[in-house]
């Protein structure tokens, strides 16, 4: 015998969906790019999940993963991984399939940076300003920017934004429009923000626009379904001049609810929750006086409601309401019913005669129209049989706490359904205040006691059989927090401790687990925080706190009966995040206007905003000065002060608080300050020395970064002193910093009177101040060996201003050394011989006269390099031989070395004795023959000659007096004289 039954309460039955995919826009992020579609289904045995995509099956890759049910996608791509998703579940009793859900990423591209066209309007014609947005997905929110100025275009009965296209609708123009225009969008889920070209806006002058009607530029749709619960606006705006005056009513005469909103410029109408009685026609009035428009449109309430039914002759009932009229569909196991004599469909009634055992399985219904669809499932069963515990016993121990509440279910495999009752011990259980046996035979206790401890036994009958389970409740002590984690504000890089204990029942051990903002911490992979305490303690200790560790902290513990948690919130204060938005306004030669937008100020308000710029000339970023002279945290603009005309800058934010000076914010693009008169005047104007009949001027050259425009040059000027008519050349080149006037009859070191100026292409700047320069004094000098160097000069002519020239005196200073340190030598005479002096040397040498009153200034400094030093090795290898009355000298040629001067030659000093008179004999050969006296012992050394004077000696060498027959046996003999042995002593 069978009994059909269908959607028995059976702990074994097919899958029905508990949370299904919805419709949804995610945004795409860089850091945990992740996203998460929900799905899930009570089923027993549990279901297993597949998903589709646009109608086609998911293969589950890298980016593809299921957790539990829900689908996650990582690395989201907006092109890749949106479309429609569906998600199905499966299990032994068959399959059912989700509502389709539309899957979108939020996402806003940057606008084309192409020129936009210039717009021209008359006065008090209407203008509208496309706004044209980049390709994106997600709301987004549109505002308007006026030539670059922080704040967004502020909206009124002239001017108007809409939300639908972004455009600017001006309805009427007036001269203070003028300007640039850039529209600004935002994406309110990325919260990216782009900006587009400027629309330049100017007015035509040839004529004024007369007055005109209204025109309703902006409208709402004829007809508009609105589902109940949701927010809709309507907007509305009208060209014309005058201003024409907005109004809006309902056709049917009934006023307007009061919970609806309209903006200050009347264009936007919002009707919050939507309910039924707010659906009918609505009037937008655009009046001015030349006339009327007027528009109109029909809210439609949408309302999609499913009931489904299972009567007793099998048949399935599905009924949806909606506009338009749904159609049905039904599903089997997820796939199209098939149909055949005895399944049969009318609208939403599905009927199956003669039922067997394989019309077992999972139904669907779907209810469609332009709107959406919806679903409805039912599992039917076909089964008989007496009750059976054998896969569903009733728990055999069951912990709980006291004072809690127990659930002990009872659920037999039987068909038809059993009949259930409970007893304790031998005594069968009723109704009562704190218990309850529920419809389908589960047992509920509330407020439980030490006293409901023991054994429980659930009975099933059924026509076909009885049968019992039994299981014991154990109560336990509750466990509390005692010692909660407080909320608490922290300073990046502190550590704090969250405390957690608890007080509990001695026979359980607590587990403490700690979540931050929903998220189960894992210690072994965070180094931040660590869980410290005892036994009944779970403290999280969070060290070297960062921004990101802003948020909800959760302490749960869990025993095997009970679990509870409490939480804390942590508020991180840190340096605040980069200055958003920054822009540049107006620019003069010395000043730039910025404005910016606010970072975050992670939890500690900005008090002070610092401006930072550069150049090419700077070294990295440098603080400047602004007004107002400190920017308050407030602030959102300052106009930066005492920049050099004509230089490119780049600006930067930075935001302090305080905790600390914040990131800065992205660099401006770069300007150029206009251009100006130079404003400095040349430097360390000297001058002196050069030729006879030569007035040398010079300067140090103005830097680039202070010649404020372009054409800079020089302007020199000079007069000999005593006289009142200047002379002056202009010298068109900026890096210039020398000048020579020649004129022979310029006596040398005659006084001029001599300035220097600056120009460029706006005017003419300052001058230095009047210096006294000297004409040319002609300072000869040339080196003479590495040590000496001869200097001489043409003397002063005796003037009644000069008096009487005692003397001169001459500097010599190394080069590198300051002139104050020069050694000096006094002369009566018109030339000095320096000598002492280091070789390869370039010494600086200067004169000065000497009259009664003292030293007059000094010439200009010549340079003059020393010699090379002579060679430092000594001739040697010397032979000698001794004939009659000649000596024969011969001996190896000595090489400079790179630092040296080369050898021009040799010189041989000879004399008789110590005491004797020397003579000397130079050759640039390596061998000399002496004729010289016999009978006397002789004294001979070699040098070497150089340009850098004479070298190193090969010292003494003694030939001694000899024989007559001494003298003819060493004339046969030729002795090789070593430096070291023939050294005299």
């Amino acid at each position: 015998m069978s009994t059909l039954w269908a959607i028995l309460r059976n702990p074994r039955h097919g899958p029905v969906f508990s949370q299904e995919p919805s419709d949804s826009i995610f945004p795409l992020r860089f850091e945990d790019n992740k996203v998460f579609i929900n799905c899930k289904a009570k089923g027993n045995p549990a279901p297993y999940y597949k998903w589709k995509v646009d109608g086609r099956e998911i293969d589950m890759d890298l980016n593809y993963n299921l957790v539990e049910g829900n689908l996650l996608i990582n690395n989201p791509h907006a092109t890749h991984h949106g479309g429609v998703y569906q998600c199905i579940a499966t299990n032994t009793f068959g399959t059912i399939i989700s509502r389709e859900a539309k899957v979108q990423f939020a996402y806003l591209q940057n606008f084309s940076r192409k020129p936009r066209n210039t717009v021209s309007v008359r006065e008090g014609q209407a203008v509208v300003l496309l706004c044209g947005p980049p390709p994106h997905n997600g709301e987004i929110k549109y505002s308007w920017v006026f030539n670059g100025r922080p704040s967004f275009l502020l909206l009124d009965k002239r001017r108007f934004v809409s939300q639908r296209t972004g455009n600017l609708y001006i309805a009427k123009v007036e001269a203070s429009d003028v300007g640039n225009y850039t529209c600004v969008v935002r994406n309110m889920m990325t919260n990216a923000t782009v900006y587009s070209s400027p629309t330049p806006v100017e007015l035509r002058r040839d004529a004024v626009m007369a007055e005109y009607e209204p025109k309703i530029e902006v409208q709402f749709p004829e007809s508009l379904h609105v589902t109940k619960g949701s927010s809709v606006k309507l907007e509305c705006f009208a060209l014309g001049n005058p201003v024409p005056a907005i109004t809006w009513r309902r056709t049917d005469g009934n006023p307007l609810p009061g919970k609806m909103k309209i903006n200050h410029s009347n264009g936007v109408l919002e009707i919050p929750y939507f309910r039924p009685e707010d659906a009918g026609a609505y009037e937008c009035v655009a009046e001015n006086s030349r006339g009327k428009n007027i528009a109109k449109g029909q809210l439609i309430f949408q309302s999609m409601i499913l009931s489904t039914q299972l009567s007793a002759n099998l048949q399935w009932e599905c009924r949806a309401s909606g506009k338009p009229k749904p159609v049905y569909r039904w599903l089997k196991n997820g796939e199209p019913l098939v149909l055949e004599d005895r399944i049969l469909l009318e609208g939403g009634r599905l009927a199956i005669s003669r039922i067997n055992l394989l019309d077992s399985g999972m139904y669907q219904c779907l209810a469609e129209n332009e709107h959406g669809a919806i679903y409805a499932s039912a599992e039917l069963k076909v089964v008989a049989s007496a009750p059976d515990f054998s896969k569903s016993l009733v728990k055999k121990s069951m912990l709980i706490q006291r004072g809690g509440e127990v659930i002990m279910e009872c659920r037999p495999h039987a068909s038809p359904r059993a009949s259930i009752s409970w007893r304790r011990g031998g005594e069968f259980l009723k109704d009562s205040r704190r218990r309850t046996i529920m419809e389908d035979g589960t047992l509920r206790i509330t407020n439980i006691s030490k006293s409901d401890g023991g054994r429980y036994t659930c009975v099933a009958r059924n026509p076909f059989g009885t049968s019992s389970s039994t299981g014991t409740l154990v109560v336990k002590e509750p466990t509390k927090i005692t010692v909660p984690p407080l909320s608490v504000d922290a300073t990046v890089g502190q550590s704090i401790v969250l405390p957690c204990e608890v007080s509990r029942d001695s026979s359980l051990d607590p587990t403490f687990k700690w979540f931050f903002n929903g998220k189960l911490i894992d210690f072994n992979k965070q180094d931040h925080f660590e869980m410290i305490g005892g036994e009944s303690a779970g403290d999280l200790m969070v060290r070297n706190i960062q921004l990101k560790h802003s948020g909800k902290y959760v302490c749960m513990v869990h025993t095997v009966v009970d679990s509870v948690s409490a939480a804390a919130d942590l508020i991180v204060r840190g340096p605040p995040g980069a200055p958003e938005g920054l822009m540049v306004g107006e620019i003069t030669d010395s000043s730039a206007q910025l404005s910016w937008g606010s970072g975050p100020d992670n939890h500690s308000p900005v008090t002070t905003y610092s401006i930072q710029a550069r150049t090419p000339f700077s070294i990295g970023w440098q603080a400047v000065r602004t007004v107002p002279d400190s920017v308050p945290g407030q602030m959102f603009h300052a106009t930066v002060i005492d920049l050099n005309p004509w230089v490119d800058y780049e600006f930067r934010v930075v935001a302090i608080n305080n905790v600390g000076v914040g990131e800065p914010s992205m660099q401006s693009k770069q300007i150029r300050t206009k251009a100006a008169v130079p404003e400095v005047a040349p430097g360390n104007v000297s001058g002196g020395g050069g030729s006879r009949g030569e007035l040398v001027i010079q300067w140090e050259p103005i830097p680039e970064e202070l010649q404020n425009g372009e054409e800079f040059g020089y302007i020199v000027a000079f007069r000999s002193l005593g006289t009142t008519t200047w002379k002056q050349t202009v010298l068109p080149s900026p890096d210039a910093s020398r000048y020579t006037f020649r004129n022979d009859s310029i006596p040398p070191l005659s006084q001029f009177e001599v300035k220097v100026g600056v120009y460029n292409n706006e005017g003419e700047g300052p001058s230095s101040h009047v210096v006294v320069v000297y004409s040319a004094e002609e300072v000869l000098a040339r080196t003479l060996s590495a040590s000496e160097i001869e200097v001489y000069w043409e003397p002063i002519p005796q003037t009644a201003s000069s008096g009487k020239i005692i003397g001169y005196e001459v500097l010599c200073w190394e080069e590198g050394v300051q002139e104050s340190d020069a050694e000096m030598v006094k002369v009566t005479d018109t030339v000095a011989l320096l000598s002492g002096l280091m070789g390869s040397t370039l010494y600086l040498i200067s004169v000065r006269a000497q009259n009664s009153a003292g030293a007059g200034p000094s010439s200009p400094a010549v340079n003059v390099t020393t010699k090379k030093p002579p060679p430092s090795q000594p001739p040697g290898n010397i032979e000698w031989n001794l004939t009659n009355s000649k000596i024969f000298l011969k001996w190896e040629h000595v090489k400079a070395m790179g630092n040296e001067s080369e050898v021009t030659g040799y010189k041989v000093v000879y004399r008789q004795n110590w005491l004797g008179k020397s003579s000397m004999v130079e050759t640039n050969r390596t061998s000399v023959e002496l004729q010289v006296p016999s009978g006397e012992d002789y004294l001979i050394e070699i040098k070497v000659l150089s340009g850098g004077g004479d070298g190193s000696s090969s010292g003494p060498i003694r030939i001694p007096k000899m024989s007559s027959k001494r003298l003819l046996f060493l004339s046969f003999t030729i002795h090789r004289m070593n430096f070291w042995v023939s050294k005299v002593p």
